[in-house]
């Protein structure tokens, strides 16, 4: 069987952060034992601005600015102690090879963590300070990304062929950087925001229909879900659908795999996908797949909200104007469906009719 076969080796920055993380500690100590109050210029990343006229000057991979956190500002006093800490345990995690994720580091000082989102934030902060990646700083997320179809490829050694069964879910790796051999004769990979359908897709043989990749973030999507998309996309140099609920939390689920999230923007140029197209749903697909009225419900006053504020990215204008034409329509409509309701032609419609003739308009 002939494929694409590449491999994807990662190379070790530990003992570089490790000098990093000692450069910054003896900076902040240098600082304490002389009497002055420590000071950490972060710098400011951002995925979008709210400005949709498309005269904005974003540039997602370069700082919007810098913001100084110090001891001096007594609202900072806490974010440097939470800082310094997870700093120490992130040195011992690669110090000794081992990984944690951002729960094991709150449980570590839950009563001074007080909160997951702090923890969260000190991360970020280091991330920015060393010029790194959170896995570069063996910090891992949970995985819960689902993939199948016509893919194998190894992670740490370990092979995952699902090629061998094209319609049984294997989870997403969690280690990205160590996957390598991969191999595939897909025409394309598919992303869809819900399990519900990813098990729709695979009841009905859909990968054995359709060569294929499939992948399923199980809502918003963890790290490792988007770092392996990415991966394959890059290997693979395969065209990239996502097929989301047309309501505005599955436009922003959309935006987080094509954009990146504003959460972590100082990373988004190794998770952001730009050339993912939109498959569906649209709002407009509502007369063109002729869905009864029943299948719709109306936009909630937060519903409004959300989707008013996503109008705003500047992204939008920018780079999918089509996609805001779309996001126009809903609001004004004030409606929404899931993908689930291509169903009510029959079970099979989606994986038979919808998702082909969907594809198909987008390659001709």
């Amino acid at each position: 069987m002939e494929g694409n076969r590449i491999r994807n080796r990662s190379s070790s920055r530990t003992p570089h952060l490790l000098s990093k993380i000692r450069e910054l500690t003896k900076s902040v100590l240098g600082d304490l034992g002389n009497g002055r109050s420590p000071s950490l210029a972060i710098d400011v990343f951002r995925s979008y601005c709210r400005n949709p006229n498309g005269s904005c000057s974003c540039k997602p991979d370069f700082p919007k600015g810098k913001e100084i956190v110090t001891f001096r500002k007594e609202s900072h006093v806490h974010r440097l102690d939470v800082l310094l800490r997870v700093l120490l345990i992130v040195q011992q995690l690669l110090q000794e090879n081992r990984h944690g994720s951002k729960r094991d580091i709150y449980y570590m000082h839950p009563s001074v963590f007080r909160d997951q989102s702090v923890v969260d934030r000190a991360i970020n902060d280091l991330c920015i300070l060393l010029g790194c990646s959170r896995h570069n700083l063996n910090v891992v997320s949970v995985g819960k990304g689902l993939v199948m179809g016509w893919l194998r490829f190894t992670e740490a050694g370990a092979k995952f062929d699902c090629m061998n069964n094209l319609n049984s879910a294997q989870p997403v790796p969690v280690h990205v950087e160590e996957v390598e051999d991969i191999l595939s004769v897909a025409d394309y990979i598919l992303v869809v925001e819900k399990e519900s359908v990813f098990q729709r897709l695979a009841n009905d043989q859909f990968c054995r229909a359709n060569r294929c990749i499939v992948i399923t973030g199980r809502g918003y999507p963890d790290i490792p879900t988007r770092r392996f998309l990415r991966l394959l996309i890059e290997t693979l140099h395969l065209p990239a659908y996502c097929l989301v609920d047309c309501d505005p939390y599955g436009f922003d689920i959309l935006s987080t795999y094509r954009f990146g999230s504003m959460q972590m923007a100082y990373d988004a140029k190794f998770m952001r996908n730009p050339k993912m197209s939109w498959l569906g749903a649209f709002p407009s697909d509502f007369e063109k797949y002729g869905l009864p009225t029943e299948c719709l419900l109306p936009l909630t006053a937060e519903d409004k909200r959300k989707t008013e504020a996503i109008l705003l990215r500047c992204y939008l204008q920018r780079e999918a104007p089509d996609w805001r034409f779309e996001l126009e329509l809903m609001l004004h409509r004030g409606v929404k469906f899931e993908i689930e309701a291509f169903s009510v032609h029959s079970l099979s419609y989606l994986s038979r009719e919808y998702i082909p003739s969907k594809i198909h308009g987008l390659q001709n």
